[in-house]
């Protein structure tokens, strides 16, 4: 291929750098490309720095980084998103945080990377989104609503929903799964221009209807608030119930020990055709574990590998372990560990270690120390 142009070079490249696990192939096809003098492109830089990000090779993206500015694409909107994503891959923050300030135009892709990457400044962020005249999507709010949750603001999360319900962004799974509130702090005045947004916003058709990857994220985080009510109340709303939806109701009802609860939702989830995966197991495992339901835990441990092929994680031999230890039952917990294919965990062995103290078996005690 003598006379591969640039648009065939750069298909080459972006192919291995799209594809995630080929980041040394792409690294490679563009520093043959360097070594070939093609005048590369902001095609050609951003799968390769792309590429960097993968394989977080941080000191050649800083050199492929020269190179951009070099060239004259220091400043292009695409590679100055990619170079924010990478440096936050490669954990330097400030880094990305002084590209994205030296950008002379920022799309919604630039802000809701910056979103996600910068917690402590997010609210902020969010509010300078619309000021610079761009409209946030939905992935714009699962960065938004992740930052308001890890830092438990109780008063802004409630603002995002609103504003989520009254621009409609309700009815996108993906934000469904992020939106939540948390816990403390106020900060009105960053959400002003948001409210009043909402308030010159037209409802449509889905605007009061709760997807379910919002739903999940909205249970899950009145759950963690203490408001089990509000994440029933959520679940009872959502019209469509993904999978996401019902671990989330579930594992609140775990968090609040209603075992009751939680078994009844498992078969309802059954009933609807939802197959629960190994998070599901874990959480109403666990729920057993504090409310003594030896015999549901050992159907449902069986169902999960004969039925639904979920091989068991060392939290799940260890939610079993300290099940049947709390119930008397070591000899068994121990065979139990003696399936596991590998070493035993940490957890499982301290779970067996306090059974065996509780109920006074030394000898036990003894072997499982000696594991």
């Amino acid at each position: 291929m003598a006379n591969e142009d640039l648009v065939s070079w750069n298909a080459i490249l972006a192919g291995y750098s799209q594809e995630g696990n080929h980041g040394l192939e792409a690294i490679f096809v563009f520093i043959e490309m360097v070594g070939e003098g093609m005048g590369l492109d902001h095609v050609s830089f951003t799968s390769a720095v792309s590429a960097c990000g993968h394989e977080m090779n941080l000191e050649l993206g800083k050199q492929i980084h020269g190179l951009t500015i070099k060239s004259g694409y220091g400043s292009h909107v695409s590679v100055c998103n990619v170079l924010i994503s990478t440096y936050s891959k490669c954990e330097v923050t400030e880094d990305a945080k002084l590209v994205f300030q030296c950008m002379n135009y920022r799309n919604i892709v630039s802000w809701t990377t910056m979103i996600s990457i910068d917690e402590e400044d997010a609210i902020s962020l969010f509010n300078e989104v619309r000021l610079d005249g761009v409209y946030p999507n939905d992935v714009t709010f699962v960065g938004i609503i992740h930052a308001i949750s890890i830092r438990k603001l109780v008063e802004e999360g409630e603002m995002i929903h609103g504003f989520c319900i009254k621009a409609g962004f309700l009815s996108k799974h993906n934000v469904c799964n992020s939106l939540g509130y948390a816990h403390n702090g106020l900060c009105q005045d960053a959400l002003k221009t948001y409210l009043v947004a909402t308030m010159e916003s037209k409802p449509n058709n889905y605007t009061f209807v709760t997807g379910p990857i919002i739903a999940g994220a909205l249970l899950d985080m009145y759950a963690k608030r203490g408001s089990i009510c509000e994440s029933k109340r959520v679940f009872s709303e959502t019209p469509h119930k993904s999978q996401f939806a019902w671990i989330a109701i579930i594992s609140a009802y775990a968090g609040h020990g209603d075992y009751d609860s939680v078994i009844e939702l498992f078969k309802e989830m059954e009933r609807e055709g939802v197959r629960p995966d190994s998070v599901t197991f874990l959480s109403i495992l666990a729920a057993g574990c504090r409310n003594g339901m030896v015999e549901m835990g050992r159907h449902l441990f069986h169902s999960m590998v004969k039925d639904y092929h979920i091989e068991p994680s060392p939290q799940h031999y260890s939610s079993m372990a300290d099940m049947l230890g709390r119930a008397g039952k070591l000899e068994e917990a121990e065979e139990l560990m003696s399936q596991i294919p590998r070493q035993p965990g940490c957890s499982l062995l301290h779970s067996l270690l306090g059974a065996c103290r509780i109920h006074g078996n030394v000898e036990m005690a003894e072997r499982v120390a000696n594991t």
